[in-house]
């Protein structure tokens, strides 16, 4: 009883006033640090309302250079029709910031390049391109920050089974599907498949090994036969042993898995040992480059063949696409592989950023792929305006993009769209020369 009712006004005021002006004093400082942080921080950290800051990792230099100003093109495109489209709805997420940088085509400028737009607040990369990058990139960066990724071009299926959380994506279906679409064409082009003997020649990193096992897996599958395999080290100094291997034995076809700066190097050695007929050679997406024949001479790849994830032709909101891609500054960037999926992966970035009504990248992963697939109701990239109000309805949509419809799985892969085979005839690069549908692996 006697605390209760203690008459000690002097001693209890004393102390109530004390303990009222400390809760003030941590109210105060817990505002403070909560300002500071939602001020200050980098990587995965974001608000439900403001500007959403996307890096657009792309490689200017290095290996793919060839690829990297058209994908940087396209991302700046996708950003303004963003920003437009944002602004006509008067969208919670306000618009984009896109923050640009090289990845040079190597691992470690990519991390160094990931960590910084994760320093300057991008909550989602579109990037990166080469899988031997994207997987650093993923491990050192991406994950350990919690920003969402959507990679253009990267294709090695390793990436499906990265331990990411949902954080790593991507607009290009993986090698898993690439490899039974290239056994189909060939299979096509050379009159079937069945006791017919392929040869392949690989760049050792996990594009080049990846993407050889998932075709030779599938020519085997039709009866195929793979005589030759051989990796070899992108930075050797010269190829002229790997090239007598890789054109012997006579092979109904060849396969090459390269990207162009080291094959300006292969290609030359290939010729040299008098039996390359590039008439019975097939690439993938890493050789569709309309500087090659340039670069490594046109007689040495003169009616060689191969596939890319391509957009489907005839579709409207690709067409649509490419009128406005050509009509957009700089003209003189031509199109290239890849830029479609680039702008989707940017597109795709901010749609994530309103179905979740955050721009926090483990918030904006697990909206994305609800975004990407059916049932919801479907939206192009032309349709962004009533994309945003629906989502911000709490509505479901299923985006179709400048590369077509997207359909992403559980893994974060693109199940949809179509490859297209190209040809590099008269010097120059004819693409598409086919639109190929997407062919899933055995049980895939």
């Amino acid at each position: 009883m006697g605390v209760a009712g203690a008459p000690d006004h002097g001693v209890h005021t004393r102390g109530g006033t004390w303990m009222r002006r400390l809760r003030l004093v941590l109210l105060a400082v817990g505002i403070a640090g909560a300002s500071l942080a939602l001020t200050s921080c980098g990587g995965g950290g974001g608000g439900t309302t403001g500007t959403l800051t996307i890096g657009d990792l792309v490689p200017l230099t290095g290996d793919l250079s060839d690829f990297g100003p058209p994908g940087e093109k396209a991302a700046n495109i996708a950003a303004d029709q963003i920003n437009k489209a944002a602004k006509s709805t008067g969208a919670d997420i306000s618009g984009v910031k896109l923050i640009t940088d090289d990845s040079q085509t190597d691992p470690a400028a990519s991390v160094s390049a990931a960590r910084k737009m994760s320093d300057e607040g991008a909550t989602c990369i579109a990037g990166e391109w080469a899988s031997a990058d994207t997987i650093p990139v993923a491990r050192s960066v991406a994950i350990p920050d919690g920003i969402l990724e959507i990679s253009p071009a990267s294709t090695s299926d390793e990436i499906t089974g990265l331990d990411d959380n949902g954080l790593i994506n991507r607009t290009a279906p993986p090698d898993s599907f690439q490899g039974p679409t290239l056994a189909n064409a060939i299979e096509k082009d050379i009159g079937g498949a069945n006791g017919k003997t392929v040869n392949i020649g690989a760049r050792n990193d996990s594009y080049g090994t990846g993407l050889a096992d998932s075709f030779s897996t599938a020519w085997e599958a039709k009866g195929g036969k793979i005589g030759q395999k051989v990796i070899y080290d992108p930075k050797a100094a010269s190829y002229d042993s790997e090239a007598q291997k890789i054109v012997s034995g006579n092979p109904d076809a060849t396969v090459i898995i390269d990207f162009p700066e080291t094959f300006v190097k292969v290609g030359p050695a290939l010729a040299r040992t008098g039996s390359w007929d590039p008439t019975k050679a097939f690439g993938t997406d890493g050789l569709a480059s309309s500087s090659l024949p340039k670069d490594v001479g046109a007689s040495i790849v003169e009616g060689f063949r191969g596939t890319a994830p391509g957009v489907p032709s005839s579709a409207p909101a690709s067409k649509q696409f490419n009128t406005l891609y050509t009509s957009s500054a700089p003209k003189n960037v031509a199109r290239q592989t890849f830029d479609a999926q680039n702008f989707d992966a940017v597109v795709l970035c901010y749609l994530a950023a309103v179905a979740a009504g955050s721009t926090d990248g483990q918030d904006m992963a697990d909206h994305l792929i609800a975004v990407t697939a059916p049932p919801g109701t479907q939206y192009t990239w032309k349709q962004l305006p009533e994309a945003i109000k629906a989502l911000q309805n709490g509505d479901d949509i299923n985006y179709v993009g400048a590369s077509g419809p997207v359909d992403m799985n559980s893994a974060g892969d693109t199940t949809a769209g179509v490859y297209e085979e190209y040809e590099y005839k008269n010097g120059k690069l004819t693409l598409p020369i086919a639109d190929i549908p997407i062919a899933k692996p055995s049980g895939g």
